[in-house]
C-alpha cells in the first residue's frame, strides 16, 4: 500500500532512486566478474609463461649437453690422431734361431749384406753420404714362463758383432690384456749389477745367454 499517488514527484524520485541502486549493483557485479576474469587470465598467462620458460630451459640444457659431448668427442679424436701407440712383440721359431732367407755364406758365416741391401738408399742419399747397413741376429732359449734372448748387433759386413746384449722376456698381465716384460741381464758377455729388489738372479739367467762364437758358426 502506497501513500503516494502515481506520477507524483515523490513517486518519480523513489523510482529513480531504486533504478540508480539497481544500476550501481549491476556495475559492481560486472566489476567483480571482470576482476575474476582478469585474475584467471593472469594466472593462465603466468602458468603458460612458466611452462614456456621451463621448455626453453630444458631445450637449452639438452643443447648444451649435446655441444659438450660433440666437443669432447672431437677432442678425443684429435688426441688419438696425434698420439703414437708403441708396442713390442717377439717372434719364436721352431728351432729357437732366427734364420735369414738364403742361408749364411759358408766362408764368412754372415749373410751377404750387398745382396740384402741392393741399391736401397742410393737415390735418396746425398752423393757424399755413406749408407750404413746394420742388422741383428737373435738367439732364444726358453726359461720357465719366459724366454732368454741374446741379440748380436752387426755393423755393415764385419765378421763379429759390434754389440751384444742378453735379456729375459716374460708375459705380464696388464688390465684385461697381456704384455711382455723385458729385463736386460748382461751386455757384451758381462753380467749387469743385480738390483736390490729384483725377483730374478742375473747370474743364473746369464748362463743361458748365447754369446757370439765364430768357431760354432
Amino acid at each position: 500500500m502506497s501513500y503516494l499517488a502515481p506520477g507524483t514527484p515523490e513517486n518519480v524520485a523513489l523510482a529513480q532512486h531504486v533504478n540508480g541502486r539497481l544500476r550501481a549493483e549491476a556495475r559492481i557485479s560486472n566489476a567483480r566478474a571482470f576482476l575474476f576474469r582478469a585474475i584467471g587470465f593472469g594466472a593462465f598467462m603466468g602458468l603458460a609463461g612458466a611452462g614456456l620458460g621451463a621448455a626453453f630451459y630444458g631445450y637449452a640444457t639438452m643443447n648444451e649437453v649435446g655441444n659438450a659431448s660433440d666437443t669432447l668427442a672431437k677432442a678425443l679424436t684429435q688426441a688419438l690422431e696425434t698420439t703414437t701407440l708403441k708396442t713390442s712383440g717377439e717372434v719364436r721359431l721352431a728351432d729357437n734361431t732366427l734364420k735369414i732367407e738364403g742361408g749364411l755364406p759358408a766362408s764368412k758365416g754372415l749373410p751377404d749384406v750387398s745382396s740384402l741391401t741392393g741399391n736401397q738408399g742410393k737415390s735418396e742419399a746425398p752423393a757424399n753420404a755413406a749408407v750404413r747397413t746394420s742388422f741383428t741376429v737373435f738367439k732364444t732359449v726358453p726359461f720357465l714362463d719366459g724366454t732368454i734372448v741374446t741379440g748380436w748387433n752387426f755393423k755393415g759386413d764385419e765378421q763379429k758383432p759390434e754389440q751384444q746384449y742378453c735379456y729375459l722376456t716374460r708375459p705380464q698381465t696388464f688390465g684385461d690384456g697381456t704384455t711382455s716384460q723385458q729385463i736386460t741381464v748382461a751386455m757384451d758377455g758381462k753380467v749387469l749389477p743385480q738390483p736390490a729388489k729384483s725377483e730374478i738372479n742375473f747370474a743364473t739367467i746369464a748362463r743361458s745367454c748365447i754369446w757370439f762364437d765364430p768357431s760354432k758358426l
